[in-house]
């Protein structure tokens, strides 16, 4: 699956329940990242003014209502005698359906009649509106809290979103802090003592990458 396939889903997920307050989201694909900082998913979905909260890694405990909801879904729909993906997946909506809006869940009531109030969010969605909704300076105020270690290479360079960014020969070897400055747009590399040691402009996380999905791809 594509980031943006998933984005698509989320897309129309969004216009059917509305914004969530906030995503919980495990360190697999496409949430989770080598590199520390948030993926193209994660800095898309901040700036429409959605929070992403990682779980710990191999903790899938900590998300344990999703957990259980995918068993339920997989004893039910048993997808090892489905014909196809796509007779798959309308199982699972019919099955879903009927677990959410006709099981009971308590006092004969199904999850969708007790929990009435998560038909929607109350935050509206459209696909059609989202540049006016999303805002660069909600990512912005996001990346300025991360703080992460590179190391300089032979060549004097780091890495920061698969792109190399050149820190000086003579740091070569050294383990080095790299933070994000929100008022300006720039990575900041600094020594062990917090000594400045470059400022570079950063690109990657340009508005126009992250509607783009490219933030970890070259162009």
């Amino acid at each position: 699956m594509s980031v943006a396939w998933v984005r698509a889903q989320l897309r129309d997920a969004f216009g059917r329940w509305g914004l969530p307050r906030l995503a919980r989201v495990d360190n697999g694909y496409p949430w989770g990242s080598k590199g520390d900082l948030p993926t193209d998913l994660a800095l898309w979905l901040i700036g429409l003014g959605v929070p992403v909260w990682w779980n710990d890694p191999r903790r899938p405990q900590q998300n344990g209502v999703v957990e259980r909801s995918q068993g339920t879904a997989k004893r039910w729909a048993e997808p090892h005698t489905a014909a196809s993906p796509e007779a798959l997946q309308a199982r699972l909506d019919e099955l879903d359906a009927l677990q959410r809006g006709q099981y009971p869940y308590r006092q004969q009531q199904s999850r969708l009649q007790w929990f009435a109030t998560l038909a929607h969010s109350g935050r509206a969605y459209r696909a059609a509106d989202e540049a006016g909704q999303w805002q660069w300076e909600r990512v912005a105020a996001h990346l300025a809290v991360y703080c992460v270690s590179r190391k300089v290479d032979q060549k004097g360079q780091i890495s920061v979103y698969n792109r190399n960014h050149y820190v000086g020969v003579k740091h070569r070897q050294r383990v080095v802090e790299v933070m994000f400055d929100a008022e300006r747009c720039q990575w900041v590399v600094a020594d062990e003592h917090g000594h400045i040691l470059k400022e570079i402009v950063a690109e990657e996380v340009r508005a126009e990458r992250i509607l783009a999905l490219e933030v970890t791809c070259r162009r």
